[in-house]
C-alpha cells in the first residue's frame, strides 16, 4: 500500500495555485521541496576560497566576506603559508557564526584546535594511488592505505570524506567500494564520500548509475557549471559558474530524484577572481537553477 503524500504549506499553496489556474501544474514532490532547502545560502558550503582567492584575504576578511553574502559554512582548503593562521581562521568563523565544516587533507596543528574550539570538521582526502596493483587488489589496497587516517578521524570523532579527483580513485564505483570495504572490515561507518561535479565530467553520460553508487556514503556534494565533456580540455571549461553549463540542471534533478538531502557545496576555485565574485556568481546561478527545478 502506498504511503500518503505529506505536503507542507509551500506544497499546498503551490497545488492550490495550480488548481485555480494561477500557475503550471508541474509541482515538485514534497520530498524534493524539502530537499531544496539545502540550497538556501546559510546551508551551503563555500569551498576552494582560500588559496584560490585573487584578493588573498586574511582570516578576518574571509569570514566577513562569507557572512556578507549570507553563507554560514566553509570547507577550508589551505597551503603551507596558511598553517600559522589556522587558529585565527577558526576563531573568526566562530565570531561570525560560520561553521568550520570541513578541512582539506590533514595537518597535525589542527588536532589541538578540535578540542580547544569544539569544532568537528569533516576531513576531505584523496584516495591513495594504487596504480601498481592488479584490479582485483586495488580496493583492499586503497582501504588499507587509508587506515591511519581512518583510525585518527575515528578517535577524534570526525567524518572522513574520500574526495573524487580523477583517476582510479575518482571513479564513483571505486570510491563506493572502498567505503563499503572499510565499513564492513574495519567498522568505519564515519568514512564517506565527497563528490565534486567539476571532477566528474566523464561521469555525465552515466550519472544516474554513478550517483546511485555513491549516494549511500555521500557526505557533501559540490556543484559546478558542467560544460559538455567534449569541450573540457585540461582546465578549459572545467570550472564554470552554476547555470553557465549545459548539464548541471539535469544532474541536480537526478540528485533530487534519488532523494539526496545532504550538504551542498559551491566553489570558487578560480585563482584569477575575487572569491566573493565567484561565490556570488554561483549563488545567483543556483537560485535560477532551483527556480527551474520547481
Amino acid at each position: 500500500m502506498n504511503k500518503p503524500l505529506k505536503l507542507n504549506l509551500t506544497s499546498w499553496l503551490a497545488l492550490g495555485a495550480c488548481w485555480l489556474g494561477m500557475m503550471p501544474c508541474a509541482v515538485m514532490s514534497a520530498e524534493n521541496i524539502e530537499a531544496t532547502k539545502n540550497f538556501q545560502r546559510d546551508r551551503l558550503v563555500a569551498w576552494c576560497i582560500v588559496p584560490f582567492d585573487a584578493q588573498k584575504r586574511t582570516p578576518s576578511q574571509r569570514a566577513e566576506m562569507v557572512a556578507k553574502i549570507g553563507m554560514a559554512r566553509v570547507a577550508y582548503d589551505w597551503r603551507a603559508e596558511h598553517v600559522p593562521t589556522f587558529e585565527a581562521e577558526v576563531e573568526e568563523y566562530k565570531k561570525h557564526g560560520i561553521e568550520f565544516f570541513a578541512f582539506w587533507s590533514w595537518h597535525d596543528s589542527l588536532e589541538p584546535l578540535i578540542a580547544k574550539h569544539g569544532i568537528r570538521p569533516q576531513i576531505w582526502l584523496m584516495m591513495p594511488a594504487v596504480a601498481d596493483k592488479p584490479d582485483s587488489e586495488k580496493v583492499k589496497a586503497a582501504a588499507e592505505a587509508l587506515l591511519p587516517m581512518v583510525e585518527k578521524t575515528a578517535r577524534l570523532g570526525l567524518r572522513l570524506g574520500l574526495y573524487n579527483h580523477g583517476g582510479w580513485g575518482g571513479e564513483p564505483e571505486n570510491l563506493a567500494a572502498v567505503c563499503k570495504y572499510l565499513h564492513q572490515h574495519h567498522s568505519a561507518e564515519h568514512v564517506g564520500i565527497v563528490y565534486n561535479f567539476h571532477h566528474g565530467h566523464e561521469h555525465i553520460v552515466r550519472f544516474p548509475a554513478a550517483f546511485a553508487a555513491i549516494k549511500p556514503y555521500l557526505l557533501c556534494l559540490n556543484l559546478n557549471g558542467m560544460a559538455d565533456p567534449s569541450r573540457v580540455s585540461g582546465n578549459q571549461n572545467k570550472i564554470l559558474p552554476i547555470g553557465q553549463g549545459v548539464h548541471e540542471l539535469d544532474m541536480v534533478r537526478e540528485v533530487l530524484r534519488q532523494g539526496y538531502q545532504g550538504p551542498i557545496g559551491i566553489l570558487d576555485h578560480r585563482s584569477d577572481l575575487d572569491a566573493e565574485l565567484s561565490l556570488t556568481q554561483n549563488l545567483k546561478g543556483l537560485d535560477v537553477l532551483v527556480s527551474e527545478l520547481k
